[in-house]
Protein backbone atom coordinates (compact mmCIF):
# COMPACT_ATOMS: atom_id res chain seq x y z
CA UNK A 1 0.00 0.00 0.00
CA UNK A 2 1.39 3.45 -0.69
CA UNK A 3 1.42 6.58 1.35
CA UNK A 4 1.20 9.95 -0.61
CA UNK A 5 2.47 12.46 1.66
CA UNK A 6 1.61 16.27 1.34
CA UNK A 7 3.21 19.10 2.28
CA UNK A 8 1.72 19.50 6.01
CA UNK A 9 2.10 15.64 6.89
CA UNK A 10 5.51 14.97 4.97
CA UNK A 11 8.06 13.99 7.63
CA UNK A 12 10.87 15.66 4.93
CA UNK A 13 9.36 18.68 5.98
CA UNK A 14 12.70 20.63 7.06
CA UNK A 15 13.51 24.12 8.08
CA UNK A 16 16.66 25.87 7.14
CA UNK A 17 19.36 25.59 9.05
CA UNK A 18 23.00 27.79 8.69
CA UNK A 19 24.57 25.09 11.44
CA UNK A 20 24.67 22.47 8.28
CA UNK A 21 25.81 19.16 9.95
CA UNK A 22 28.11 18.72 6.68
CA UNK A 23 30.61 21.16 5.05
CA UNK A 24 29.66 22.21 1.72
CA UNK A 25 32.24 22.48 -0.83
CA UNK A 26 33.42 26.39 -0.36
CA UNK A 27 30.86 28.82 -1.74
CA UNK A 28 28.40 26.40 -2.01
CA UNK A 29 26.54 27.22 0.85
CA UNK A 30 25.94 30.71 0.51
CA UNK A 31 24.74 30.56 -3.22
CA UNK A 32 22.27 27.73 -2.85
CA UNK A 33 20.42 28.49 0.44
CA UNK A 34 18.15 25.20 -0.02
CA UNK A 35 21.18 23.36 0.57
CA UNK A 36 21.34 24.30 4.26
CA UNK A 37 17.92 22.49 4.70
CA UNK A 38 17.96 19.79 7.53
CA UNK A 39 15.10 16.88 6.94
CA UNK A 40 13.63 14.81 9.97
CA UNK A 41 15.85 16.98 12.17
CA UNK A 42 19.25 15.66 11.29
CA UNK A 43 19.55 14.66 7.76
CA UNK A 44 21.22 17.40 5.71
CA UNK A 45 19.33 17.39 2.46
CA UNK A 46 21.26 16.04 -0.43
CA UNK A 47 19.48 17.04 -3.85
CA UNK A 48 20.89 14.23 -6.61
CA UNK A 49 17.60 14.74 -8.82
CA UNK A 50 19.81 17.77 -11.42
CA UNK A 51 18.36 15.67 -14.63
CA UNK A 52 14.91 16.78 -13.54
CA UNK A 53 15.49 20.47 -12.18
CA UNK A 54 18.42 21.94 -10.64
CA UNK A 55 18.01 24.27 -7.41
CA UNK A 56 18.37 28.06 -8.11
CA UNK A 57 21.24 29.72 -7.07
CA UNK A 58 21.11 33.05 -4.90
CA UNK A 59 22.38 35.29 -7.86
CA UNK A 60 19.85 34.29 -10.24
CA UNK A 61 16.91 34.80 -8.04
CA UNK A 62 18.31 37.83 -6.58
CA UNK A 63 18.62 39.21 -10.20
CA UNK A 64 15.10 38.07 -11.10
CA UNK A 65 13.61 39.97 -8.21
CA UNK A 66 16.32 43.72 -9.23
CA UNK A 67 14.67 43.01 -12.77
CA UNK A 68 11.19 43.54 -11.18
CA UNK A 69 12.12 46.47 -8.61
CA UNK A 70 13.89 48.22 -11.05
CA UNK A 71 13.73 47.22 -14.75
CA UNK A 72 10.23 45.94 -14.83
CA UNK A 73 8.67 47.11 -18.63
CA UNK A 74 7.88 45.51 -21.94
CA UNK A 75 10.61 44.74 -24.80
CA UNK A 76 10.67 46.12 -27.98
CA UNK A 77 7.42 48.01 -27.53
CA UNK A 78 8.34 51.48 -25.70
CA UNK A 79 10.11 54.65 -26.64
CA UNK A 80 9.84 55.42 -22.57
CA UNK A 81 13.15 54.98 -20.17
CA UNK A 82 12.05 51.53 -19.10
CA UNK A 83 11.10 49.86 -22.16
CA UNK A 84 14.53 51.05 -23.92
CA UNK A 85 16.64 49.73 -20.78
CA UNK A 86 15.17 46.12 -20.76
CA UNK A 87 15.23 45.71 -24.09
CA UNK A 88 19.06 46.46 -24.20
CA UNK A 89 19.20 44.00 -21.46
CA UNK A 90 17.05 41.20 -23.41
CA UNK A 91 19.33 41.81 -26.66
CA UNK A 92 22.50 41.91 -24.28
CA UNK A 93 21.23 38.19 -22.94
CA UNK A 94 20.54 36.95 -26.57
CA UNK A 95 24.08 38.11 -26.69
CA UNK A 96 25.46 35.97 -24.00
CA UNK A 97 23.70 32.76 -25.10
CA UNK A 98 24.94 33.24 -28.37
CA UNK A 99 28.45 33.60 -26.75
CA UNK A 100 27.88 30.35 -24.64
CA UNK A 101 26.61 28.34 -27.70
CA UNK A 102 29.13 29.70 -30.10
CA UNK A 103 26.21 30.56 -32.31
CA UNK A 104 26.73 33.29 -35.72
CA UNK A 105 24.44 35.41 -34.87
CA UNK A 106 22.15 36.77 -32.58
CA UNK A 107 19.33 36.26 -34.99
CA UNK A 108 19.80 32.66 -34.36
CA UNK A 109 18.88 32.71 -30.82
CA UNK A 110 15.12 32.11 -29.82
CA UNK A 111 13.91 32.53 -26.98
CA UNK A 112 11.27 30.06 -25.66
CA UNK A 113 9.82 28.51 -22.40
CA UNK A 114 12.05 25.19 -22.79
CA UNK A 115 13.46 22.51 -24.28
CA UNK A 116 9.83 20.76 -24.88
CA UNK A 117 8.40 24.09 -26.39
CA UNK A 118 11.67 24.70 -28.78
CA UNK A 119 11.15 21.10 -29.89
CA UNK A 120 7.29 21.46 -30.69
CA UNK A 121 8.16 25.08 -32.45
CA UNK A 122 10.51 23.67 -34.74
CA UNK A 123 7.88 20.21 -35.00
CA UNK A 124 5.13 22.72 -36.06
CA UNK A 125 6.67 25.33 -38.29
CA UNK A 126 9.36 23.37 -39.80
CA UNK A 127 5.89 20.77 -40.38
CA UNK A 128 4.17 22.90 -41.73
CA UNK A 129 6.64 24.30 -43.92
CA UNK A 130 8.33 21.13 -45.39
CA UNK A 131 6.17 18.05 -44.88
CA UNK A 132 3.61 16.89 -46.58
CA UNK A 133 1.39 13.22 -46.03
CA UNK A 134 3.97 10.74 -46.28
CA UNK A 135 7.35 12.35 -45.68
CA UNK A 136 9.50 11.25 -42.60
CA UNK A 137 10.80 12.41 -39.74
CA UNK A 138 13.96 10.27 -37.89
CA UNK A 139 13.53 9.73 -34.41
CA UNK A 140 14.83 7.63 -31.63
CA UNK A 141 13.77 5.01 -28.87
CA UNK A 142 16.16 6.94 -26.66
CA UNK A 143 14.23 10.19 -27.08
CA UNK A 144 12.63 12.00 -23.97
CA UNK A 145 8.52 12.06 -24.76
CA UNK A 146 8.99 15.72 -25.96
CA UNK A 147 10.62 14.39 -29.17
CA UNK A 148 8.27 11.59 -29.61
CA UNK A 149 4.73 13.11 -28.73
CA UNK A 150 5.50 16.36 -30.77
CA UNK A 151 6.02 14.48 -34.02
CA UNK A 152 2.73 12.08 -33.49
CA UNK A 153 0.62 15.21 -33.27
CA UNK A 154 2.27 16.50 -36.50
CA UNK A 155 1.77 12.79 -37.62
CA UNK A 156 -2.01 13.46 -36.14
CA UNK A 157 -2.52 16.48 -37.83
CA UNK A 158 -0.93 15.67 -41.23
CA UNK A 159 -0.30 12.38 -41.94
CA UNK A 160 3.67 11.89 -41.36
CA UNK A 161 5.56 9.26 -40.63
CA UNK A 162 7.68 8.47 -38.06
CA UNK A 163 11.19 6.08 -38.18
CA UNK A 164 12.66 4.75 -35.57
CA UNK A 165 16.26 4.51 -34.64
CA UNK A 166 17.11 1.28 -32.50
CA UNK A 167 19.50 1.20 -29.97
CA UNK A 168 21.85 -1.68 -28.64
CA UNK A 169 21.23 -3.85 -25.65
CA UNK A 170 24.01 -1.55 -23.74
CA UNK A 171 21.78 1.60 -24.74
CA UNK A 172 23.57 2.39 -27.64
CA UNK A 173 22.12 4.18 -30.94
CA UNK A 174 22.34 2.11 -33.89
CA UNK A 175 24.14 4.25 -36.35
CA UNK A 176 24.18 1.46 -38.77
CA UNK A 177 20.47 0.81 -38.99
CA UNK A 178 20.42 5.03 -38.95
CA UNK A 179 21.91 5.48 -41.95
CA UNK A 180 19.51 2.74 -43.56
CA UNK A 181 16.47 4.94 -42.73
CA UNK A 182 16.91 8.07 -45.13
CA UNK A 183 15.31 7.99 -48.11
CA UNK A 184 13.83 10.62 -50.56
CA UNK A 185 10.84 10.81 -48.00
CA UNK A 186 13.17 11.77 -45.06
CA UNK A 187 12.87 15.50 -44.23
CA UNK A 188 14.42 16.19 -40.25
CA UNK A 189 16.05 14.06 -38.14
CA UNK A 190 15.49 14.82 -34.41
CA UNK A 191 17.73 13.14 -32.06
CA UNK A 192 18.78 13.52 -28.55
CA UNK A 193 22.36 14.08 -27.52
CA UNK A 194 22.36 13.23 -23.90
CA UNK A 195 19.46 10.42 -22.88
CA UNK A 196 17.76 11.27 -19.75
CA UNK A 197 16.98 7.59 -18.97
CA UNK A 198 20.22 5.82 -20.07
CA UNK A 199 22.98 8.43 -20.13
CA UNK A 200 24.26 8.24 -23.49
CA UNK A 201 26.20 10.32 -25.68
CA UNK A 202 25.05 10.37 -28.95
CA UNK A 203 27.47 11.23 -31.86
CA UNK A 204 26.04 13.96 -32.81
CA UNK A 205 28.76 15.15 -35.26
CA UNK A 206 28.48 11.44 -36.74
CA UNK A 207 24.42 12.04 -36.75
CA UNK A 208 24.74 15.35 -38.28
CA UNK A 209 27.77 14.38 -41.07
CA UNK A 210 25.33 11.68 -42.14
CA UNK A 211 22.17 13.34 -42.52
CA UNK A 212 23.86 16.62 -44.11
CA UNK A 213 25.19 13.51 -46.96
CA UNK A 214 21.11 13.02 -47.30
CA UNK A 215 20.31 16.99 -47.65
CA UNK A 216 18.28 16.68 -43.87
CA UNK A 217 18.56 18.89 -41.54
CA UNK A 218 18.88 18.02 -37.87
CA UNK A 219 17.23 19.35 -34.66
CA UNK A 220 19.48 18.48 -31.66
CA UNK A 221 17.71 18.09 -28.08
CA UNK A 222 20.53 19.15 -25.34
CA UNK A 223 18.14 19.47 -22.00
CA UNK A 224 20.95 17.09 -21.04
CA UNK A 225 24.16 17.72 -22.60
CA UNK A 226 24.34 21.16 -22.10
CA UNK A 227 24.01 21.32 -18.60
CA UNK A 228 27.60 18.54 -18.46
CA UNK A 229 29.48 19.69 -21.85
CA UNK A 230 30.68 22.61 -23.94
CA UNK A 231 28.44 23.31 -27.11
CA UNK A 232 29.35 24.70 -29.99
CA UNK A 233 26.79 24.90 -32.32
CA UNK A 234 29.02 25.51 -35.20
CA UNK A 235 31.40 22.70 -33.97
CA UNK A 236 28.18 20.03 -34.40
CA UNK A 237 26.91 21.90 -37.42
CA UNK A 238 23.54 21.13 -36.06
CA UNK A 239 20.44 23.29 -37.90
CA UNK A 240 18.70 23.41 -34.50
CA UNK A 241 19.60 22.78 -30.83
CA UNK A 242 17.34 23.52 -27.83
CA UNK A 243 17.83 23.25 -24.34
CA UNK A 244 15.75 24.48 -20.94
CA UNK A 245 17.12 27.32 -18.41
CA UNK A 246 15.73 25.55 -14.85
CA UNK A 247 18.32 22.51 -15.90
CA UNK A 248 21.33 24.59 -16.07
CA UNK A 249 20.37 26.28 -12.47
CA UNK A 250 18.19 29.31 -13.89
CA UNK A 251 14.62 30.01 -13.70
CA UNK A 252 11.51 27.59 -14.69
CA UNK A 253 9.94 28.55 -17.59
CA UNK A 254 12.57 29.91 -19.67
CA UNK A 255 14.43 28.28 -22.90
CA UNK A 256 16.20 28.92 -25.60
CA UNK A 257 15.95 27.63 -29.29
CA UNK A 258 19.30 27.69 -31.35
CA UNK A 259 18.40 27.54 -35.61
CA UNK A 260 20.75 28.33 -38.02
CA UNK A 261 19.43 31.76 -40.20
CA UNK A 262 18.87 29.69 -43.32
CA UNK A 263 15.73 28.14 -41.27
CA UNK A 264 14.57 30.25 -39.07
CA UNK A 265 14.03 33.11 -41.89
CA UNK A 266 12.35 30.22 -44.06
CA UNK A 267 9.48 28.72 -41.51
CA UNK A 268 6.26 30.30 -40.80
CA UNK A 269 5.11 31.95 -37.41
CA UNK A 270 4.57 29.54 -34.65
CA UNK A 271 2.29 32.03 -32.72
CA UNK A 272 0.82 35.05 -33.67
CA UNK A 273 1.31 37.96 -31.70
CA UNK A 274 3.38 41.52 -30.93
CA UNK A 275 6.70 42.15 -31.31
CA UNK A 276 6.86 39.79 -34.37
CA UNK A 277 5.16 42.25 -37.14
CA UNK A 278 5.61 44.93 -38.82
CA UNK A 279 2.31 45.84 -39.57
CA UNK A 280 -0.77 44.60 -38.97
CA UNK A 281 -4.21 45.38 -40.94
CA UNK A 282 -7.78 43.36 -41.25
CA UNK A 283 -6.36 42.48 -45.03
CA UNK A 284 -2.74 41.68 -44.46
CA UNK A 285 0.18 41.48 -41.76
CA UNK A 286 3.88 41.33 -42.34
CA UNK A 287 6.09 40.30 -40.24
CA UNK A 288 9.78 41.11 -38.56
CA UNK A 289 12.59 39.08 -39.95
CA UNK A 290 13.45 35.93 -38.02
CA UNK A 291 10.98 37.14 -35.19
CA UNK A 292 8.38 36.19 -36.61
CA UNK A 293 9.20 32.39 -34.71
CA UNK A 294 8.63 34.04 -31.62
CA UNK A 295 5.01 35.32 -31.45
CA UNK A 296 5.66 37.66 -28.78
CA UNK A 297 8.05 37.58 -26.10
CA UNK A 298 8.89 34.59 -23.58
CA UNK A 299 8.70 34.92 -19.95
CA UNK A 300 10.97 38.23 -19.29
CA UNK A 301 12.24 37.64 -16.42
CA UNK A 302 14.92 35.77 -16.09
CA UNK A 303 16.25 36.72 -19.70
CA UNK A 304 17.97 39.95 -19.16
CA UNK A 305 21.34 40.10 -18.47
CA UNK A 306 21.53 40.34 -15.07
CA UNK A 307 20.01 37.20 -14.36
CA UNK A 308 22.00 35.67 -17.27
CA UNK A 309 25.13 36.78 -16.91
CA UNK A 310 25.78 35.87 -13.16
CA UNK A 311 24.08 32.33 -13.82
CA UNK A 312 26.17 31.43 -16.81
CA UNK A 313 29.37 32.05 -14.65
CA UNK A 314 28.72 30.55 -11.94
CA UNK A 315 27.38 27.41 -14.38
CA UNK A 316 30.67 27.06 -15.74
CA UNK A 317 32.11 26.89 -12.25
CA UNK A 318 29.68 23.89 -11.31
CA UNK A 319 30.25 21.89 -14.19
CA UNK A 320 33.61 21.77 -14.09
CA UNK A 321 32.95 19.57 -10.27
Amino acid sequence: MQTVLTPSNSPLKGENNNNHPLPLREGWGGSFPILGKVLYGKYPLVYLDNAATTQKPRSVVEAMTDEYYNVNANVHRGVHFLSQQATELHEASRETVRRFLNARSTSEIVFTRGTTESINLVASCFGQAFMKEGDEVIISEMEHHSNIVSWQLLQARQGIRLRIVPITDDGRLRLDEYEKLFNERTRIVSLTHVSNVLGTINPVRDIVRIAHEHDVPVLIDGAQSTPHMKIDVQELDCDFFAFSGHKIYGPTGIGVLYGKEQWLDRIPPYMGGGEMIKTVSFDRTTFNDLLQVRGRHARLCGQHRPGQRPRLRLFHRLRCH
